[in-house]
């Protein structure tokens, strides 16, 4: 069978990338090439950037009522493909099925955010600024943004940023995760069937070359990213020096914390979820635990480790697991895997004790995919490599504290600040959680505290470089410029 070759999507025509180099797409649940994806380079990055920044001169004076009406029929047509889009997700990332399909409902959610820019793309007005001197603030576009988007939402993440672009009447180019470009390949071709003037919406597939073009390219007025802290690092540093507007969401370790009043079954229920859903390959997903109490250390070491001993390791397009409520797929590489394993050694070596071991895991007829279970880790101290290190894979630390002034300081003595849940039946513990804890994205009894569309989602300290975060009201600021306008008019003579 013939191996599909994916084009770029610039100025709304389909083109295969001159002289481009093309690196397989797997799927990581079975080691089996699925597409092939082009590395495009610098200058054809540049030419599709300046075809958009032309789209942008035009689709800027277009009414934002006529601007969302794309997106309504976006929305519609991807509903409608809901089911499959998701299978593509499924086979290129190796999340479960039920996971990617609450993907798209978020996609959804902020496509329908994005729908009520007529309201949010309002301006202010003071009459009576001064003496017969009226103040007014109008939100206006800007020219051409961009994304960078990663391998784990290919779906979600581009969705954060794309309709809130474009509804506030600027351009936007996205260049798909080279890991899994199938999604939003497939996405554009729906984009296409709507109609956006040519120019509007652009999909370029690269490396690093095509990232560093969006940051180098003077037309480019910011850059969106979700990656590791390394990353987001280099692109803030590069964006800033030019100039840039830059959001730039990193790395992460989401911390659990337990006090003893918590409802035991229903936590580990939401914990194993929040570890182990996409193998833990979530910004969000948690991968420490810290309990609050000896006798809520033992309970959770040993009740959480046997639940996870349950988690079906499998392909999730596997029709024998159509039903499970729990099904954990792959890693996403081997590349990855490599990684996951050498983290789960540094573990061992550490001192820390290995409750659950994922490692050797053979998933029969599937041999070839990147499969690890799931993994717990007792008798770990603040500062290890495995609790300081996003491990991005299904390895969970579990931390004992003495109190829970003890648990916020663990948590706030880490470098990074994505998110952070309490479960607790105390509201006094809760209110001290929220307040205290230096996190962007706090969650009471809720074991993955990604907030909806209508909210922002954003980190703090090592896990986010940005002002603005993503999604919701708070974006609208991103990607439009406020002019101010100070004005008085004199009656005329007779």
């Amino acid at each position: 069978m013939s191996i599909r070759k994916l084009k770029n999507y610039i100025n709304g025509k389909w083109v295969d990338p001159v002289g481009a180099a093309y690196i397989d797409v797997e799927n990581p649940s079975t080691g089996e090439v699925i597409a092939q994806v082009p590395l495009t380079s610098k200058e054809e990055t540049n030419r599709a950037i300046e075809l958009a920044h032309k789209a942008y001169l035009e689709w800027r004076n277009v009414p934002v009522a006529r601007r969302v009406h794309y997106l309504f029929q976006l929305l519609h047509l991807m509903e409608e493909q809901e089911d499959k889009i998701s299978r593509i997700l499924v086979e290129e990332m190796g999340k479960s099925l039920p996971d990617a399909q609450a993907e798209m409902k978020r996609v959804f959610e902020n496509i329908e955010v994005a729908c009520g820019m007529p309201v949010l793309q309002q301006g202010d007005k003071l009459i009576g600024a001064s003496f017969d001197i009226d103040g007014e603030v109008i939100r206006l576009p800007m020219g051409v943004f961009t994304m960078i988007a990663p391998f784990n939402f290919p779906a979600m993440v581009p969705f954060w940023f794309l309709p809130y672009a474009i509804a506030t009447g600027n351009s936007f180019v996205v260049k798909a995760s080279k890991q899994v470009p199938c999604t939003m390949n497939y996405i554009t071709e729906l984009i296409d069937q709507v109609g956006l003037p040519p120019g509007v919406f652009t999909l370029i597939n690269g490396d690093k070359t095509v990232a560093d073009a969006f940051m180098e390219h003077p037309l480019v007025q910011g850059v969106s990213l979700v990656g590791s802290t390394r990353t987001c690092i280099e692109v803030a540093k590069k964006c800033a020096a030019a100039g840039k507007r830059y959001q730039a969401m990193g790395s992460a370790k989401n911390h659990l914390v337990v006090m003893p009043d918590a409802r035991m079954n229903e936590v580990i229920r939401n914990m194993i979820t929040s570890c182990f859903g996409c193998a833990g390959q979530r910004c969000m997903a948690a991968s420490a635990i810290v309990c609050v109490g000896e006798d809520t250390y033992r309970t959770v070491c040993r009740e959480f480790t046997e639940a996870a001993k349950k988690v079906i390791v499998t392909n999730p397009l596997d029709p024998a697991v159509a039903n499970e409520p729990m099904v954990m797929g792959p890693v996403i590489s081997a590349k990855a895997k490599e990684f996951i394993l050498k983290m789960i050694d540094t573990g061992v070596k550490e001192g820390a004790t290995l409750l659950l071991d994922g490692r050797g895991l053979v998933v029969k007829g599937y041999e070839k995919g990147y499969y690890i279970g799931p993994t717990v880790f007792a008798d770990v101290k603040p500062g290890m490599e495995i609790h300081t290190t996003e491990i991005f894979g299904p390895v969970v630390v579990i931390l004992k504290a003495n109190s829970l002034d003890e648990a916020i300081k663990i948590i706030n003595d880490h470098p990074y600040g994505n998110g952070a849940s309490i479960y607790t039946q105390n509201g006094f513990y809760a209110r001290k959680f929220k307040l205290e804890v230096n996190c962007g994205m706090i969650g009471v009894n809720v074991g993955i505290p990604a907030p909806v569309a209508y909210l922002p989602f954003g980190g703090m300290k090592q896990s986010q470089f940005a002002d603005i975060k993503a999604q919701g009201k708070a974006v609208i600021n991103f990607f439009t410029q406020d002019k101010i306008i100070t004005e008085r008019y004199w009656t005329e003579k007779g």
